[in-house]
This record gives structure tokens, C-alpha cells and sequence, in this order.
């Protein structure tokens, strides 16, 4: 009988570990479950929203002198959106509605029906003398072919010369009543074709920062109302300290 209970509590002592084991086995399991399925969501919301955000709240950041206060879902990068003193902002925008990421804006953004759409701006401090319009005469002036092509809506398109450093990229000009001339460069062949933005031009905005936006070489034919719009909607973001 002693033997026979030794046995039967020996066997007991194994058989409450084991369940224990069991029981946590099941515990970790069901854990691992829950954590799968609400990372699952988390990440299938993440690339659904492929690096977008649709938050319109304000970010406050400051470069130099000036403070630009953008909604969250025009800061390209995520790392961006936050509070506080950069270097450097890039934004992007629908056009014609010059607004942010949105579920409405989801197809312009992610290209869906082929109409490029979306414009790029970067905000840095200066490092030139003069913006691309008032480059125009020192410098781009003596690097490109004349007399130039005729482009879109009063435009003259410029080839670069072979040694000026532009390759594949052509000017564009544009004069304007009582303002300093629009100038932008632009790609050209099948570099132009596989970029989403391959027009750029900048322009001096705030206190000490250059604009640079880039945008679709289909855009160039609205280049007038695409100049102000850009200009003025990096204004109205400017808070000079």
C-alpha cells in the first residue's frame, strides 16, 4: 500500500505538471493569437495606407528663421511629422485642390489611373544668391541653345548645351507682365516618361528659405496658375519667428 501510494503521488506530482504546462502551452498560444491578429490589422492598415497618413492636424516646424505650420498628411515622410526644428521639409499635393493625403485623394496619390497629379515641394534654407528665375540671365542664359521650341501657353522650351552639365533636361521659360520670368527645368525622353515629377523650379519664400517643387511635365501648360497656387500655399504655411 505504501509503494502504491508513493506510486499514485508520484503520479500525481507529474500529471499536475504536466497540465501545468498544458494549461500555460495554451495561455502563450492564445497570447500569440490575440498579438498576431491586432498586429496583422496594425500592419495591413500601414500598408494600405503605404506611408500616407489622412491626420489634418498641424505640425510645427521650424528651419532658420521661419516656423511652417503643415497638416500631417502633407509631410511626406513619417519621421517629419512631429514638432520642432529641421533642416529640411518636403511636402506633397493633389492638384488641382492643392490639399493632402485623403481617402478621396487615395487614387491621385498611389497613380491609380495614370494622370499624374501630384506636386512635391521642399522647403530648405537658401544657399543661392538668386532663385531660377533670377538665374535665368547670369547663368542659364549662356548654357542653352537658342532660339528655343515653342511650348505650352506662351512658353519657349531651351535644349542645354553638350558641356553645360544638364544633360537630357531642357528649360523652360515663360515671360510674365511686371514679374521676374517663370523658369523651371525639366527631363526630357524616357526619364521624363518614368518620373512622376520631372519638372522642377524654385523660388525664394519667407525669410531665408528656397521652395522647390517639382511636378508633372503635363503641368507645364498650366504653368501660370500652378506658380501661384504653390507659392501661395507655402505663404499661408509661413510663420516668421
Amino acid at each position: 500500500m505504501k509503494q502504491e501510494t508513493a506510486d499514485n503521488s508520484g503520479f500525481d506530482v507529474v500529471d499536475s505538471a504536466l497540465m501545468m504546462k498544458v494549461f500555460y502551452g495554451f495561455a502563450v498560444l492564445a497570447i500569440l493569437s490575440v498579438a498576431i491578429s491586432l498586429g496583422g490589422r496594425w500592419f495591413g492598415q500601414t500598408i494600405a495606407m503605404a506611408g500616407y497618413t489622412d491626420e489634418v492636424a498641424p505640425r510645427e516646424i521650424v528651419i532658420g528663421n521661419d516656423v511652417i505650420s503643415a497638416p500631417a498628411n502633407m509631410i511626406r515622410f513619417e519621421k517629419a511629422r512631429r514638432d520642432g526644428i529641421a533642416g529640411r521639409l518636403d511636402l506633397y499635393l493633389r492638384w488641382p485642390e492643392m490639399d493632402g493625403y485623403s481617402e478621396a485623394a487615395r487614387p491621385a496619390f498611389n497613380n491609380v489611373d495614370g494622370h499624374k497629379r501630384i506636386v512635391f515641394l521642399s522647403l530648405e534654407p537658401r544657399m543661392m544668391t538668386r532663385d531660377m528665375s533670377g538665374r535665368l540671365a547670369p547663368i542659364y542664359s549662356e548654357l542653352t541653345v537658342k532660339p528655343g521650341v515653342p511650348g505650352p501657353e506662351g512658353m519657349t522650351l531651351f535644349g542645354f548645351t553638350e558641356n553645360s552639365g544638364y544633360l537630357n533636361e531642357v528649360l523652360a521659360v515663360a515671360a510674365r507682365n511686371g514679374e521676374p520670368p517663370f523658369v523651371a527645368r525639366c527631363l526630357s525622353g524616357t526619364e521624363a516618361e518614368e518620373s512622376l515629377a520631372p519638372c522642377e523650379r524654385d523660388v525664394f519664400v519667407g525669410r531665408d528659405l528656397s521652395l522647390t517643387y517639382r511636378f508633372p511635365r503635363e503641368l507645364l501648360g498650366e504653368w501660370r496658375a500652378l506658380d501661384r497656387a504653390v507659392i501661395a500655399k507655402a505663404n499661408a504655411m509661413l510663420h516668421v519667428k
